[in-house]
C-alpha cells in the first residue's frame, strides 16, 4: 500500500458499526490504510470478520461511497487470530480490565503490522465514553501499549452521529447485530 504524503495507517477494523466509519473518515482526508481484523475465533463465530470484510469491499467499491478515494484502503484484510491469547485475560485476576488488555493487545499488533508496512500510525473507531475501555483513563493505558499514535476520527462523537454516518455510507446495516468486539 502506498503512502500519501506520510499518510498511511493501520486500522483496527472490527466489523462492528464505528470502525468502518472511521477508516472512511481517514480516507477521505486523503489518507491510504492498511486494515487488520482480530480473529476471536473460536470465542466467537465468524460473523465478526464476515461483516468486517464486507464492510471494507463496499467501502473499497468502484462507485461507492468513498469514489475514488476507496482504493486508498488496501484489498488484503490482514486477520489476526487471538482467541487462545484472549483466554489468559478471563482469569478472574484479570477479567475486570479484561478490554483494557484486549486493545493492548490488539495495539501492540497493530504495531507489528506496522512496522511491516511502513506505516507511522494507528487508527481506531474508538469513542470516548462509549463503553469500559473507552472511559479516559482507559483509553491512556491502551495507548501506553502503543510505539505509534493512534488517530481516534470518532473521539468526540455520540453513538447516534456515527449510527448515522455509517448509515450514509451503507455500512451500518452490514455492522448490524451485537457487537462482537465490545470493547
Amino acid at each position: 500500500m502506498a503512502e500519501v504524503n506520510g499518510r498511511l495507517a493501520v486500522a483496527l477494523v472490527s466489523g462492528g458499526i464505528d470502525s468502518p466509519v472511521a477508516v472512511a473518515r481517514m480516507v477521505s482526508d486523503g489518507w491510504s490504510v492498511v486494515c487488520l481484523h482480530c480473529s476471536q475465533e473460536p470465542i466467537t463465530g465468524p460473523e465478526a470478520e464476515e461483516k468486517t470484510v464486507t464492510s471494507l469491499k463496499h467501502l473499497r467499491r468502484k462507485g461507492g461511497p468513498l469514489g475514488d478515494g476507496g482504493g486508498r484502503i488496501d484489498a488484503e484484510l490482514r486477520v489476526v487470530p487471538v482467541g487462545e491469547a484472549l483466554s489468559m485475560f478471563t482469569e478472574p485476576a484479570s477479567h475486570r480490565d479484561y478490554f483494557v488488555h484486549m486493545k493492548r493487545l490488539f495495539n501492540g499488533l497493530a504495531c507489528k503490522l506496522a512496522d511491516e508496512v511502513g506505516a507511522n500510525y494507528l487508527l481506531t473507531g474508538e469513542n470516548l465514553g462509549q463503553v469500559s475501555s473507552q472511559t479516559l483513563g482507559n483509553l491512556g493505558a491502551v495507548e501506553r501499549a502503543s510505539d505509534r499514535p493512534i488517530l481516534r476520527p470518532l473521539l468526540g462523537l455520540d453513538k447516534q452521529e456515527i449510527i448515522d454516518e455509517a448509515r450514509v455510507l451503507g455500512t451500518f446495516t452490514i455492522s448490524e447485530g451485537p457487537e462482537l468486539c465490545d470493547a
